[in-house]
Parts: C-alpha cells; sequence; structure tokens
C-alpha cells in the first residue's frame, strides 16, 4: 500500500499534539522521581503508539513503514521526552514477539504491550559484560516443562516498570556464542527480584535496575522462538535496534543545533551577537554541515531498512557515526550557551547528559568500529 505524504503529516501532527497534552505537563516530575509513572505507558497505549509495527490482529497499528517510527521518536526528542524507555518497548521486545514468538504467545503478550498494559524490556548486558553476548553467564537449566534460571542482568531499561522481560539465558555449553536461548519472564515469579533504580547521569525519566533469578522457574512456553538460536536472533534483531539509535542520535542533534542557533543570534557579548563572531561562525557552520549529511545517511539507512537490506555492518557504522556526531554536537553547543548550558534544566545541558549514553549502549563505539575493520577484512 502506497502512503502518502499526507499520511506522515498527519501522524506527526497527532504524535505533537498528544506529547504535549498528555504526556509534557507531569514529565519533569517523572524525571526529578527517576522513574515514569504507569500512567505514561497506558496514555501511550490508548494513543496507539505502542507496538505500531504490530499487526491489528494483535492489538498493533500495522505501522510496519519505519519512517512512522522516526517520527514517533523525532517529537519525543523535541518534547523533551523520555526516549529510550520507548524504544525497548517497541523497536526491541515487541518486534521480538512479533517477528519471533508463536501465535499463542502473540496473543497472549501483544495486546497489553500494545494498550500499556504491560511494559516490556531486554535483559542482556550482565555485570561481567555487556556488548559481548557470547559471554553470558546466566543460566537456565531444562527441567521437564520448565526451566530453572539463575544469574543476574544490570543496566536494563525499563528494569523497574517491566511487567514482561525478554531475558538472554545459557541453555547450552558450546563454543562461544552457541547455547544461547530467550525466556520470556513475568512479573512475580518465583525467583526473580529486581534491585533499587539506578541513578543515571541522564535520561533521567527512564528506570534502569539490576534484575536476579534465583531458581526462578520459567515455562517451556515462555521460550521465544527456538532452543540455543538466541544469538542469531539477536544478530538478526541488532540492525533495527542500532537503527533506533541512530534516530535518537540524528533527532538530537537537529534539535540541539537549532535551538543553538536561536540562541547565539540573540544572546550579545562585547556589543555584538555571539554567533557572529567568526570562530563561532565556523564552528555551526560545520555542525550544520555534518548533521545535514547525518539526516541524509539516516534517511538513505531508513530506506534500506523497509526493503529488508539493511545489514548488521550498515547498522554498526551508523550507529558508531550518528552517536558520536550526537556527542560532538551536544558538546560544542554546550560550549556556546557558556554557563547557561551548564545548568541541570537547560535543554542544551540535558542533552548533553543524555547524550552520553548514546555511544555505550546497543553496542559500544569500539565494539562497532571491530564489527566495521572485521568486513573489510582486517
Amino acid at each position: 500500500m502506497r502512503i502518502e505524504a499526507d499520511d506522515f503529516n498527519n501522524y506527526r501532527k497527532f504524535c505533537r499534539e498528544f506529547l504535549e497534552r498528555e504526556i509534557v505537563p507531569e514529565h519533569q516530575i517523572w524525571e526529578e522521581n527517576g522513574l515514569v509513572e504507569r500512567t505514561f505507558w497506558e496514555r501511550f497505549g490508548q494513543s496507539g503508539l505502542l507496538g505500531m509495527s504490530v499487526n491489528p490482529e494483535f492489538g498493533g497499528q500495522g505501522k510496519s513503514d519505519y519512517r512512522f517510527a522516526v517520527i514517533l521518536t523525532e517529537e519525543l526528542i523535541k518534547a523533551g521526552v523520555t526516549v529510550p524507555g520507548i524504544v525497548a518497548h517497541n523497536d526491541i521486545v515487541a518486534s521480538y514477539i512479533f517477528a519471533l514468538g508463536n501465535q499463542e504467545q502473540k496473543k497472549r503478550w501483544l495486546p497489553e504491550l500494545c494498550n500499556g498494559k504491560r511494559v516490556a524490556a531486554i535483559a542482556m548486558t550482565e555485570p561481567s559484560g555487556g556488548s559481548n553476548t557470547a559471554d553470558i553467564k546466566t543460566v537456565a537449566k531444562r527441567q521437564g516443562d520448565y526451566y530453572l534460571v539463575n544469574g543476574s542482568k544490570t543496566y536494563i531499561t525499563n528494569g523497574i516498570n517491566a511487567d514482561l522481560i525478554i531475558v538472554a539465558v545459557k541453555t547450552e555449553q558450546g563454543k562461544q556464542g552457541q547455547g544461547i536461548s530467550l525466556l520470556a519472564i513475568e512479573r512475580d515469579m518465583p525467583g526473580f527480584s529486581r534491585g533499587e533504580p539506578l541513578k543515571k547521569i541522564g535520561w533521567n525519566g527512564s528506570d534502569t535496575a539490576e534484575l536476579f533469578f534465583h531458581d526462578c522457574k520459567v515455562s517451556v512456553t515462555n521460550l521465544i522462538g527456538r532452543e540455543n538460536l538466541g544469538n542469531y536472533y539477536f544478530m538478526s534483531a541488532m540492525p533495527r535496534e542500532r537503527l533506533s539509535i541512530s534516530t535518537v542520535a540524528v533527532a538530537s542533534a537537529e534539535h540541539i543545533l537549532q535551538s543553538t542557533l536561536e540562541y547565539v543570534k540573540e544572546r550579545t557579548a562585547f556589543n555584538q551577537p555571539i554567533g557572529s563572531f567568526q570562530y563561532n561562525r565556523f564552528v555551526l557552520a560545520q555542525l550544520d554541515t555534518e548533521v545535514k549529511i547525518a539526516r541524509t545517511y539516516l534517511d538513505n539507512a531508513v530506506a534500506l531498512f523497509n526493503q529488508g537490506l539493511f545489514s548488521l555492518v550498515d547498522a554498526a557504522r551508523i550507529k558508531w557515526w550518528t552517536t558520536e556526531l550526537q556527542m560532538k554536537v551536544a558538546d560544542r553547543c554546550l560550549q556556546l550557551h557558556g554557563g547557561l548550558g551548564y545548568m541541570r534544566d537547560s535543554t542544551v545541558g540535558k542533552n548533553w547528559l543524555n547524550s552520553r549514553a548514546q555511544t555505550i549502549y546497543g553496542g559500544t563505539s569500539e565494539v562497532l568500529q571491530e564489527i566495521i575493520s572485521k568486513s573489510l577484512g582486517l
């Protein structure tokens, strides 16, 4: 089905008005508390913005064109609303279940993920390591019709609010990277507990926690996909996750740069706007050019993704380049704001703090460059 420009424009207008009306008025309080309330998720669900790519049969909107996800992310950034939790819920967990789950699992979980009655998380990172899923130490031993899970996870987005968590576990010993499976662990399962909310320096409204499993009993009906194929599933899903993070990066860089351009035209020093000084003009000219290159790069990546041609290496390249650029833009723009930029409640200050995590989660810049270099035969 052909999607017209008006469809995207109307969707953007809907996202913007929804956020301004339902989320922005309370978001500052949630950020101060370090946790968005459950009403955050319920309102998103009622609006139809959760699980948007999921088929209507399972409660979604059936918007499989990734450009809709881009629009939502852009409007979240402009509104200053917490992004990581939505990405984890929408672009990762809902996508995993829709792509890998059987009919019974889809009917059991997707409708409530789409209406906001369940919050989702994915748990891969462990205290001993993060980017290399092959080193997972959380173990799940099959005992008849259930698994016993033992281990822990850390830095898990939505870790406090989550009702359904896709957990990477070791189900079979073998060569590195083999024997990994995905289990859906649900709230209040015996043997599952959470630590206190972790205090981050950015994305304060997005709750992050440690998860613990001590003889956690999980039914085999909660196995996502086939046993021992988890690493393959990670590799298949990683391009979408990294494209999501890249979208956040480009949208953030554009937003920070635009607000900075407005500021330097108004703020004066030595009887002239600070944006008129040659050094500042050149810095902004360079940032403007690089951000426009990033937008072109992202648009091309989205087109490839929609065609099923976006590879793991493509995802590594764009995630590395755009997130590093986001940090650069945030840092340069904060400097141009002077003391105002260093204030916790300033727009540029918040973006600077939020930007720092972007080169870490979803694969660190160092790991991504390893992937890229290997694709070059190095």
